[in-house]
């Protein structure tokens, strides 16, 4: 008879959970999903623009310039091909050649000028260059022949420091006019000395003998 009595609070009980569990339901039923975003595509990168390029350093010896092969990266505009080239030139080499300028060189700026290349470097690559006749030649032509062999319409380059031209590195060759690709320099001398070679270059001539 209690349990009877009871019947009815367990019964309201019940209707109650069951009122409660169709809300319950009815609400994530209708919620909407979580907005999701789109779908964010992978960005491919474009393939990297490489040139091949040959650059001139000094051979081991010291006696000529030997080329080394080198690539630039996304050079797409002649212009930031060039000044690329050079700063490749001026970086060094990568193998067991001799490099050409001091470490400490900077590449201030490189124009066209007419068909002749116009670079501007730092007073350290005047201050830093250890002179000589051959270290100058090698300098100067590498640069040179670096720029006509890879951009052949560039004949001639003319050296300037700090925006300002010079008559010379330390004294040997002779940089207030263009200086004209020389690929006799580009090779190892063989039969005629190269200080032959180097005495053409020369800006400064050498004294006469005197007579006993």
């Amino acid at each position: 008879m209690k349990f009877l009595k009871q019947y009815p609070i367990l019964a309201g009980f019940l209707a109650l959970l069951v009122v409660f569990g169709l809300l319950v339901g009815r609400k994530y039923l209708t919620t909407d999903p979580p907005h999701q975003g789109p779908v964010p595509v992978p960005i491919q990168q474009e393939p990297r623009q490489l040139r091949d390029v040959t650059l001139y350093f000094g051979a081991t010896d010291g006696t000529y310039l030997a080329p080394e092969g080198r690539e630039i990266e996304d050079c797409l505009v002649e212009d930031d091909c060039i000044r690329e080239t050079v700063q490749a030139l001026v970086n060094g080499p990568v193998g067991n050649l001799i490099p050409l300028f001091p470490s400490h060189s900077v590449v201030r700026d490189v124009s066209i000028e007419n068909g002749t290349a116009v670079v501007d470097f730092s007073r350290e690559t005047v201050t830093g260059h250890p002179g000589g006749s051959m270290s100058e030649i090698l300098t100067v032509y590498g640069l040179a022949n670096t720029l006509a062999v890879n951009f052949p319409h560039l004949r001639q380059v003319k050296i300037i420091i700090e925006g300002h031209p010079v008559e010379t590195f330390k004294g040997h060759i002779g940089l207030i006019e263009p200086v004209k690709a020389d690929f006799r320099f580009s090779r190892p001398p063989s039969g005629e000395p190269v200080e032959s070679d180097i005495e053409k270059s020369l800006h400064v001539e050498s004294e006469p003998e005197k007579k006993s």
